[in-house]
């Protein structure tokens, strides 16, 4: 019987490209980006699912038949009439990208308005992944039963993964930014934080303080990310550095350290060791900031 990876956040339709005003049309999403290469990266004695909320409109349809023509289930997704999409647009400027949303009306901000419904998505899984994404798109009782339903995941044997993925401008405040991630995060066995991020949050001063403050609440495996630099994993035992080799070029970063977690993350759950399995998100994320967009051709991982 085929192990379940499930991942929870939000997908959205992607706007990318604008040279001459002409933009390509994809999907992507942190939480999404993940599954697609826990997808690309796990055998095939693994199932991916991705759970969301969807409308019943052309673009829900066809995200959803996008998912299911590279093999991430869609069975559990929730279905919220009258609502869609949410959407991103991307444009260079300066010499760095800029992203501009409409999400206000997106159907994955009431993917957790059913109790019954995440306790399903998740049950009988062995990873369940979400991100910081996926908490501050939700209202706060939803936040609740989004928690609950990891704490029952966890409790019935599945590991739980979160990337604390900061994005202040869809929070209330830092302050309850910092109280929410907080609390997820001390449900989890595996948390990714990004140490540039987290220390104008946090007043971390170092990877090293990122890890420890992760570590004091009781998370089992902390994996630091840096950007370009060095990552850190710490466990109550070890502690590794695994510096990435030097990408060739970098086309765009879009997805780099969401890729990292799938790299990371499927190895781990291939048996590597920390040092392996931090190899291995190094060596994705290599590739594909080497290339457009957050997902690339599984082939080219190879």
């Amino acid at each position: 019987m085929a192990q379940r990876f499930v991942s929870i956040g939000e997908c959205m339709i992607e706007m990318s490209g604008g040279e001459d005003r002409l933009y390509r049309l994809g999907y992507a999403g942190d939480t999404l980006n993940t599954a697609w290469y826990m997808r690309a990266l796990l055998g095939e004695d693994w199932s991916v699912d991705y759970f969301t909320g969807l409308g019943q409109d052309r673009y829900s349809g066809d995200i959803r038949a996008f998912l299911e023509a590279n093999r991430i289930g869609t069975r559990h997704i929730r279905t919220v009439p009258e609502r869609r999409p949410g959407l991103y647009m991307i444009h260079q400027e300066g010499g760095d990208r800029h992203f501009t949303y409409w999400r206000d009306t997106s159907a994955a901000k009431l993917l957790a308005e059913d109790k019954n419904a995440l306790h399903a998505a998740v049950e009988g899984a062995a990873m369940v992944y979400f991100s910081g994404i996926t908490l501050a798109i939700l209202a706060p009782r939803a936040r609740g039963r989004l928690l609950g339903s990891i704490v029952k995941a966890r409790d019935n044997g599945a590991r739980i993964a979160f990337d604390t993925n900061l994005r202040p401008a869809l929070w209330s405040s830092p302050r309850v930014m910092a109280s929410v991630l907080t609390a997820a995060a001390s449900l989890c066995d595996i948390v990714l934080p990004t140490h540039t991020d987290e220390a104008p949050l946090f007043g971390d001063r170092s990877i090293d303080n990122t890890a420890d403050r992760y570590l004091e609440l009781g998370v089992e495996e902390v994996v630091v990310k840096d950007g370009p630099g060095e990552a850190l994993i710490a466990t109550a035992t070890d502690r590794v550095r695994v510096a990435p080799t030097p990408a060739r070029s970098v086309v765009d970063a879009t997805g780099a350290g969401d890729s990292f977690n799938g790299g990371y993350l499927s190895a781990r759950l291939a048996g590597k060791s920390l040092v392996e399995a931090a190899e291995a998100g190094h060596r994705v994320a290599g590739i594909v900031i080497e290339h457009k967009g957050a997902l690339i051709e599984p082939k080219l991982l190879t």
